[in-house]
């Protein structure tokens, strides 16, 4: 992530609660296989079912952060027009 100037280093997942939810209109999900213990079944959610990126060589990481930054950014001009 820093070769694209994010600093992720003091982050660290996050378990979704239902705290988190109440707010939500929509949630995305990168792969928490929405369909079985996910909280985030009880709102509109939509699972990218992306590859967890620790532990792959680099070039899949990269992949998988391009990936991702092109979904949001589609994702971005959705709720733009909406």
């Amino acid at each position: 992530m820093r070769e694209v100037d994010i600093d992720i280093g003091r982050r660290k997942p996050k378990m979704l609660t239902f705290e988190m939810l109440e707010d939500a209109d929509r949630v995305i999900t990168m792969g928490c296989s929405v369909d079985k213990a996910c909280p985030a079944s009880f709102v509109p959610t939509e699972d990218w079912e992306l590859d967890d990126p620790e532990g792959k060589p680099i070039e899949q990481v990269r992949k998988i952060r391009d990936e991702i930054k092109a979904r949001v950014e589609r994702l971005v001009d959705e709720l733009v027009r909406a």
